[in-house]
């Protein structure tokens, strides 16, 4: 992913993004592959920026603003977007029934499995003593992930893909929540994986820190329409 300052002879488009969110990080990510330059506005999720919240009332990112003000504001609308003005890697797929699999996973992960992991690494946001339910419920999808890997090399199939890319960043915030526990796990590939593409040079330069974007003062700014 380039990144650089717009300018009216350049309008680039505008990336509102938090480096720890994996939502943002797919995103970043395909950007990244794709070589497709914005302007990076890291923000604080607890003080988000008027411009953002007046360009997508949603308030979670990513949220990319196109020079056309056009405005996509889901992970996965932005990944296809970036690819499909470029994919050197081949990320998206060689045909529709390997795009239909990665969909498929794809909506696994942000469903059930999302659902435990935020349960799991949050559990008092919830009500819950402790995660250690529903650590045990996402177990099913991560033996179908080592499954998939031992099977294939990546879950794309023989190269790494839209489903590596846009599932990783999951993976790795469940895995972070106990490394320990996790490192005790009978998940021998998907360990391996995981630890690969976090070694990654598209993770790494996706995962680069910028400083807080200012946007406009709240007390000076329009109200959000």
């Amino acid at each position: 992913m380039l990144t650089t300052e717009a300018s009216p002879l350049n309008p680039l488009p505008i990336l509102y993004s938090f480096r720890r969110c994996p939502y943002a990080m797919r995103a970043r990510l395909a950007l990244r592959v794709a070589g497709q330059a914005v302007e990076h506005r890291e923000i604080e999720l607890k003080n988000k920026p008027i411009e953002m919240l007046q360009a997508s009332p949603k308030g979670t990112v990513p949220v990319l603003v196109l020079a056309d003000a056009t405005v996509l504001e889901q992970s996965l609308e932005i990944m296809r977007w970036a690819l499909g003005r470029n994919d050197p890697d081949g990320w998206l797929g060689d045909d529709e029934a390997s795009r239909q699999d990665a969909s498929g996973l794809i909506a696994q992960n942000d469903g059930e499995f999302k659902f435990h992991l935020d349960r799991y690494k949050y559990p008092h946001r919830y009500g819950l003593p402790d995660g250690a339910a529903h650590r045990e419920l996402a177990r099913g999808f991560l033996q179908q992930l080592e499954a998939r890997l031992a099977h294939g090399g990546f879950l794309s199939g023989p190269r790494f893909g839209l489903a590596d890319a846009a599932i990783a960043p999951f993976v790795r915030q469940f895995a972070h929540t106990d490394k320990t526990w996790f490192a005790q796990q009978d998940w021998p590939v998907l360990a391996r994986w995981l630890a690969d593409f976090e070694m990654s040079a598209a993770f790494i330069t996706a995962m680069e820190k910028h400083p807080v974007w200012p946007g406009v003062a709240r007390d000076t700014a329009p109200a959000a329409r």
